[in-house]
């Protein structure tokens, strides 16, 4: 259960951060390419930096992706990474769909499928346990797992 509560935490902590982040790099003006020459570029690029930092949308994605790793962390210090890893794959579906509908994305039907095995893909490794380093008795070891 508590491993339940904290991937669910991250992968929604992960889907927002990204939209968050999302939408305030779109709010910033995109690097244009200009004839002005290095001196010029790197003015814009130093503009583009400071609008950055100065921009909330930005901090609180990062802060909302920063969540997401430390829980994403602690969920490894107690479950297998082959358990974690897909389970958190179910981000990718939350990100169509937060794409979709907070970002105004458009999203064919080949990319709703594609989140739709996604999903699929997650329930089957759900099902599977979280624990799975440990060996029953008359199982042989993974390669490279020391005992």
């Amino acid at each position: 259960m508590k491993t339940a509560v904290v991937l669910i935490t991250a992968i929604v902590a992960q889907a927002f951060g990204d939209v968050c982040l999302t939408k305030g790099m779109k709010a910033i003006a995109s690097l244009e390419t200009s004839a002005g020459g290095f001196s010029e570029s790197l003015s814009q690029v130093s503009h583009i930096a400071q609008q950055t930092m100065q921009s909330p949308m930005v901090w609180f994605g990062t802060l909302l992706l920063i969540v997401f790793f430390v829980l994403y962390s602690a969920a490894l210090s107690w479950a297998d990474l082959s358990f974690v890893l897909p389970a958190t794959a179910f981000g990718y579906v939350l990100n169509v769909a937060a794409g979709y509908y907070f970002l105004g994305e458009l999203v064919s039907n080949r990319r709703w499928a594609g989140a739709v095995i996604i999903t699929l893909g997650v329930l089957f490794v759900s099902r599977s346990g979280q624990r799975t380093g440990e060996t029953a008795p008359g199982e042989l070891p993974a390669p490279g797992v020391l005992e």
